[in-house]
């Protein structure tokens, strides 16, 4: 049936031609700005008093609730996005979610209340159970799985309310029961058959979040320098923190998106758990990122109480997770990566160990190293790109020599 009001909710055909983000996911995905914005700023605030690792934990906590429910959503939407009335409806309340939970995270890092994150949490999930008790209603050939996707989120949802209840010590441990939980959910409801989503879609919906995780980390670099300009004025070292922190977010954005991840996903439909679930580290270690350029800018202007060591691992820990979770992911997908594996451990471990020239170089010059073995890693792939175009070109004919 279809109203100006209604359409029929139907799986989407997988191989619908020019499928991209509607403007409403677009505006779906803003909300999560705030929310990264949130966490990473907490991160960044830690990190300043030199207490990250002791925080590291309540942010991949809470980035895990931001990302999962991102990714819940975007899944749902490339199957059975209907863009009526009623979708839209429940699409603005799970941005209402989304909001909720970011207002919660300040109260979460300064005194360990998560009422307002789990709240938040509550409010997105039980509107995408909504969602699915709708697409079991009016799909009938994915109804088996769209019921096994409503029982399994709404179940998860009450481990949720009793974990905000319990004490500190036992919370972490639970933490990672409830998490496995979630990650079962779809991995069990799809076994009746998978959800039609579109694979250039998806592809497409994950570098958008790339970006904006990315965007995250180039605002956070701001946030910094503002601050580090209006405590202590101009200085060389945070003009060229700054500068090699931009060069970095460059370099690591075209990589993302020298791997391409659609054809793969289209052939081996079979491995979008492990890519999707995977991304997880991609998007936490930008998000992390962010915050370690905000920390290495105040350590440069001399506004923080961390060491330039544990600044500077700040930055490289995120880079060097980001390069091997890309080979990671899409290892899988493709016959050959674009980026090759031992250009990308080369990478991994002079980032890593850039860190320990902290005392020759200092600050600045570890902060430039990392941005130019992003930079470099970029340029020796289109090189290698250039090279692999050249001899799948046939040479014309008559130009071989005797």
């Amino acid at each position: 049936m279809t109203s100006a009001f209604r359409t029929r909710m139907t799986g989407r055909s997988t191989d619908e031609r020019h499928r991209v983000s509607s403007p409403l996911e677009l505006l779906f995905d803003l909300t999560f700005v705030v929310a990264i914005a949130q966490v990473a700023g907490q991160l960044a605030h830690a990190g300043e008093q030199g207490h990250i690792l002791d925080r590291l934990p309540l942010y991949l906590m809470v980035f895990f609730a931001i990302w999962w429910a991102w990714m819940n959503f975007t899944w749902f939407a490339s199957a059975y996005d209907t863009d009526d009335v009623p979708y839209r409806l429940m699409t603005l309340v799970q941005m209402g979610g989304v909001l909720v939970l970011a207002a919660g995270v300040p109260a979460a890092y300064e005194h360990e209340n998560f009422a307002a994150i789990i709240v938040g949490y509550l409010i997105m999930r039980l509107a995408l159970v909504g969602q699915w008790i709708r697409a079991a209603v009016e799909y009938p050939q994915g109804r088996k799985t769209a019921i096994r996707y409503a029982v399994g989120i709404a179940a998860v949802q009450l481990l949720w309310v009793a974990w905000g209840f319990l004490p500190a010590q036992v919370a972490i441990g639970l933490f990672v029961l409830g998490a496995a939980l979630e990650l079962a959910v779809p991995l069990w409801a799809e076994r009746p058959g998978m959800t039609s989503w579109h694979p250039h879609h998806i592809a497409e919906r994950y570098g958008l979040f790339t970006i904006i995780v990315l965007g995250e980390s180039v605002s956070a670099s701001a946030i910094g320098v503002q601050n580090a300009l209006k405590e202590s004025g101009f200085s060389a070292a945070l003009v060229w923190i700054a500068v090699a922190g931009l060069v970095l977010l460059f370099a690591l954005w075209w990589l993302y998106f020298l791997e391409p991840a659609a054809e793969g996903l289209r052939s081996r439909r079979n491995r979008s758990f492990y890519w999707g679930y995977g991304h997880y580290f991609v998007f936490a270690s930008l998000a992390a990122l962010g915050a370690g350029l905000e920390v290495a800018v105040q350590a440069g202007a001399a506004h923080s109480e961390v060491s330039n060591t544990a600044a500077e691992y700040a930055i490289a820990v995120p880079v060097a997770i980001f390069f091997f979770m890309l080979y990671v992911l899409h290892a899988p997908l493709v016959t050959e990566v674009v980026i090759r594996p031992l250009k990308t451990a080369a990478a991994v471990a002079l980032v890593l160990l850039l860190p320990l020239a902290s005392p020759v170089i200092g600050l600045v010059g570890v902060t430039i190293g990392i941005a130019l073995v992003a930079a470099a890693l970029v340029a020796v792939t289109l090189i290698d790109q250039a090279v692999a175009g050249r001899q799948a070109t046939p040479a014309p004919p008559g130009s071989a020599s005797a």
